[in-house]
């Protein structure tokens, strides 16, 4: 078999249909759009959601719960992810965090967690320290702020 006599599989191709072109076509008049309604017009845009008039699942459904938009957004951040990102004697605040990826998105306050070990004695300002990260920054020779 050559490049030349490759074809396409007999019935997987189909030719575009072309509407509007007169009644002998199958595909005059109406062009494939049935007689009335908005379906039939140009420009017609479905709403999302829209169900052909009937009560759209989003309304039929029951609201439950509750958003609290004044919810405080902590990120945390844990010692073993310190320990190889910030040399020793740096400070690490909120920027450098953000800086070096290990807080992304919207977060109102930053809380470090205890897990791993720190070896750097680094100077830490954040919101809050969970018990076991302060003892261990400290243990390490390092300093704590909690920011207001």
């Amino acid at each position: 078999m050559k490049i030349h006599d490759a074809q396409p599989k007999p019935g997987s191709r189909r030719a575009r249909k072309r509407i509007g072109r007169g009644r002998a076509s199958g595909h005059g008049k109406t062009s494939g759009r049935g007689e009335n309604g908005a379906k039939s017009r140009s420009g017609y845009r479905r709403k999302v959601g829209f169900e052909g008039g009937q009560m759209p699942l989003v309304r039929r459904l029951p609201k439950r719960g509750f958003k609290n938009p004044f919810r405080t957004h902590w990120a945390e951040v844990n010692l073993d992810q310190l320990g190889g990102r910030f040399e020793a004697g740096s400070v690490v605040d909120p920027q450098a965090l953000r800086e070096c990826g290990l807080v992304k998105g919207r977060f109102d306050k930053i809380v470090v967690m205890g897990r791993g070990e720190l070896e750097a004695d680094l100077q830490i300002k954040v919101h809050r320290f969970t018990r076991a990260a302060a003892s261990k920054i400290e243990a390490a020779g390092g300093s704590i702020e909690i920011l207001a």
